[in-house]
């Protein structure tokens, strides 16, 4: 069951996660749609292009990027982006849109690290050779920022976001011993990276009083 609303309206228009969301949609309409295959062959993360065992269209150190804007369907990028609307409103208000910017992208950096990570380590050949894309490592890093931010939301954080990253973790271990989940498919140990990175965050920047939640 899908919230659609946290129930707690933002201070101030959240420029960054519209912009976020818009591009998101662009790409997917205006890049992906036209010729799913070839864009998703073009624009995709290859985990084996990180330690030169195969050759990617775009180097790795672009890709990452490409990637995030990425998706595999429709049920992929409406999900993502409903996520990214109910909690990245109210996590850009306490970071600020520069934070929030930052927050975003070094997860989505962080989640492909701990994917490609557990494929090359854990994976076969052909597991590092399958695409990876999509915002969704990115989407994780928002969540666990607002795990720490939001304890008493109208979603029950502890709850839904509690069990949310408890799914992750078991089947995160559960695709050390299949290709599928290890490889490609649902990427399981980025969602857990980029979360665990964004409590993190959070916390750290809230101890220091970088980052003010608003009152709830």
């Amino acid at each position: 069951m899908l919230p659609l609303s946290d129930g707690l309206p933002a201070r101030r228009f959240p420029v960054v996660t519209v912009a976020l969301i818009v591009a998101n949609f662009a790409v997917f309409l205006f890049y992906e749609l036209p010729n799913l295959n070839a864009a998703v062959f073009h624009a995709s993360f290859y985990p084996c292009t990180v330690d030169g065992a195969c050759r990617g269209p775009l180097p790795w150190g672009v890709s990452w990027i490409t990637a995030m804007f990425m998706h595999g369907g429709w049920d992929h990028i409406l999900g993502n982006m409903l996520f990214l609307w109910i909690f990245g409103k109210n996590v850009e208000d306490a970071f600020g849109w520069v934070r929030y910017l930052v927050l975003y992208f070094a997860g989505g950096f962080v989640a492909m690290l701990l994917q490609t990570a557990m494929t090359l380590w854990f994976g076969t050949t052909a597991d590092s050779q399958v695409p990876e894309l999509g915002a969704s490592g990115a989407i994780a890093a928002v969540l666990g920022a607002y795990f720490i931010l939001y304890p008493g939301s109208r979603v029950s954080t502890w709850v839904f976001l509690g069990l949310w990253f408890l799914y992750q973790l078991i089947e995160a271990n559960f695709g050390l011993f299949s290709a599928s989940a290890n490889g490609g498919s649902v990427a399981f140990f980025a969602h857990v990276g980029g979360f665990l990175f964004g409590l993190v965050a959070a916390r750290i920047l809230t101890g220091a009083g970088r980052v003010v939640p608003q009152t709830q």
